[in-house]
């Protein structure tokens, strides 16, 4: 196969990254407008969660980076190899795209919830807590779902309907793309466990009684 073949630049496949990105996007929306939709017992909740989280933050003997690296690491994981396996699979490639919607679904919550329980102050948390390892994150799996989308679109173009084209370097290319893609996901764990708690000592409130008074004034309209 041709190395052109499986060409993801942007500029090659503009209509799949749009496509991808539009379902993030949307997702995030849809995300966003979850949080309107819970109800006050679930918001108090959320916001208890919250406090306890800005209290791990600030006490030093919450869990250790190397342990938080790997959490990290294997939930980012676990999400790209299962859009590596829907790929190969070819008949979950929809799957795929709900994995890409869901993605988009958990950033637009979280910001939503962050900047309703601590206004702009939950915006910061957000642009430093999450942002930059999203940076990362996000492409990684908008370029592997591409690469699932290729492979399938692949087998049942050359395989199923021309029955020709050998099946191996579409695989090793998509597996090859995957790796890639876990090696910028093994960048965005360790900005998340090293980095990123030695910033949010600095930038989280430093009581949840912050989330009680914000949750109150929300309770009260």
């Amino acid at each position: 196969m041709h190395i052109k073949l499986w060409n993801l630049s942007a500029r090659d496949n503009l209509n799949l990254y749009v496509f991808v990105g539009v379902l993030v996007i949307v997702g995030a929306i849809f995300g966003a407008m979850l949080v309107n939709a819970l109800t006050l017992e679930q918001q108090q909740e959320l916001a208890d969660n919250l406090g306890a989280y800005l209290s791990s933050v600030k006490d030093p003997q919450h869990t250790s980076a190397a342990t938080s690296f790997w959490d990290s690491f294997w939930f980012y994981g676990k999400w790209l190899l299962l859009i590596w396996f829907l790929g190969l699979s070819v008949i979950g490639l929809p799957l795929v795209l709900v994995l890409d919607f869901l993605k988009g679904v958990l950033i637009g919550f979280a910001v939503a919830l962050l900047a309703q329980q601590l206004a702009w102050k939950g915006v910061l948390f957000f642009l430093v807590a999450t942002a930059p390892q999203n940076a990362i994150i996000v492409p990684a799996l908008m370029i592997a779902s591409i690469s699932a989308a290729r492979f399938a679109y692949f087998v049942v173009r050359e395989r199923l309907f021309r029955r020709k084209g050998q099946l191996m370097p579409p695989f090793l290319a998509h597996t090859a793309v995957t790796g890639m893609m876990l090696l910028m996901l093994i960048v965005a764990s360790l900005y998340e466990a090293f980095v990123s708690p030695r910033i949010l000592e600095r930038v989280a409130p430093t009581s949840p009684a912050v989330v009680a008074v914000e949750n109150t004034t929300f309770s009260s309209k």
